[in-house]
């Protein structure tokens, strides 16, 4: 009877968790997409690519959003069972409120290792490579940055007209003017050409084309044809092995782990704050689970005050979640509130827990009292 009860609580609470946590997920993940709409409009980006290099979110905003969903699911499913009596039913039959709540903390265990994953490989994983393929699209001038028919700057001191560009990244018809040299402008023009990158930095590949420059004493054009001519722009493009990884980037073990350089001393406590994050985060799928159960199959049974036990539960499930969201800022400055973080997890989990357990013994013990077998 009772695996009978928690397979069919734990089916209730599948579906809704789903539907409510990948709604979410996908308005989040809308919203978020809306910010790189340019790369497909102004940049050329095709829409498969478009879509893989927004679904590296997806991990991250999933490690937000499944405690909000299984917290929510949670209140609707009891909420429902409560309503159509079947609860009611269930405690006549014997079953206590930490019986019936055990489907829901065992989804609750389930979600915090889903999250765990998301929170320790997946998330750190997929924004790594959507911030190391954003950083190539926005660094690929041949293919995103250079504009047919539009003078584009490259840096301060260098402008690229482009009349085409192919597919291949090949770009045809082509004025570059680089005063990098002070006193020594230099004017290119060639039939085709490529941006490409090099383990010895960026340069531009000119082919059959000529380089102007006017000499500054006898003020005479100089005037030299080529078959290919390379000019260098490294200092414009920094390498991807150079960009320094932001928190969210980072594993774990690079997260508390020893700096590296300078930028790691700089934002060490920004590390350590994201590395506290990533490990109590997934904790709140049991806080808010039981918190939820607290509020819903806590105290006597009145169909009159169901919103009000929704409202209530509701407004300690958000107090729960912002006062995380406070912590976990404040600590990036204020390191001594790093137990506060935990802290707050665990209070909130144990007091609505004891709440559970203390409810079941209330009410047992007046079972037992009115019993007159016992008297």
């Amino acid at each position: 009877m009772m695996r009978k009860t928690t397979r069919y609580i734990l089916r209730q609470l599948v579906g809704p968790l789903l539907f409510i946590t990948f709604g979410i997920t996908g308005v989040v993940w809308l919203t978020q997409s809306l910010r790189f709409i340019d790369l497909i409009v102004n940049k050329g980006l095709s829409i498969l690519t478009f879509l893989h290099f927004t679904m590296l979110l997806l991990p991250s905003i999933l490690t937000l959003i499944s405690p909000i969903g299984l917290f929510c699911a949670v209140i609707y499913t009891y909420d429902r069972l409560t309503m159509e009596s079947e609860l009611v039913v269930l405690r006549a039959a014997g079953f206590s409120g930490f019986q019936l709540a055990g489907p829901a903390l065992v989804l609750a265990a389930i979600m915090t290792l889903v999250c765990y994953t998301f929170s320790l490989y997946l998330m750190p994983l997929g924004f790594r490579a959507f911030k190391d393929q954003q950083f190539n699209l926005r660094s690929d001038y041949s293919r995103l940055l250079l504009q047919e028919g539009a003078f584009n700057p490259i840096g301060d001191d260098v402008t690229v007209y482009v009349r085409a560009r192919e597919p291949n990244g090949e770009i045809l018809g082509i004025l570059v003017h680089d005063h990098r040299t002070s006193g020594r402008p230099l004017t290119m023009m060639a039939e085709r050409g490529a941006l490409v990158r090099t383990p010895e930095g960026a340069k531009l590949v000119l082919f059959k084309g000529n380089r102007q420059e006017i000499d500054r004493d006898t003020r005479q054009l100089g005037l030299l044809y080529f078959d290919e001519y390379t000019l260098y722009l490294t200092e414009y493009f920094e390498g991807l092995d150079d960009r320094w990884r932001e928190p969210r980037e980072r594993f774990l073990h690079e997260l508390f782990g020893t700096p590296q350089d300078d930028a790691d001393h700089y934002f060490a406590k920004e590390m350590r704050a994201e590395g506290h994050n990533r490990l109590v985060s997934p904790l709140y799928c049991v806080a808010f689970t039981l918190v939820a159960l607290a509020g819903l199959i806590g105290g006597e049974f009145n169909r009159r005050r169901t919103w009000r036990r929704i409202g209530i539960t509701g407004v300690c499930g958000v107090a729960l979640q912002g006062i995380g969201l406070t912590l976990i800022n404040g600590a990036v400055n204020t390191p001594v509130l790093v137990p506060l973080i935990y802290a707050s997890v665990f209070l909130a989990s144990g007091a609505a827990l004891y709440l559970l357990v203390d409810q079941g013994r209330r009410r047992t013990g007046a079972a037992l009292a009115t019993d007159p077998h016992t008297a």
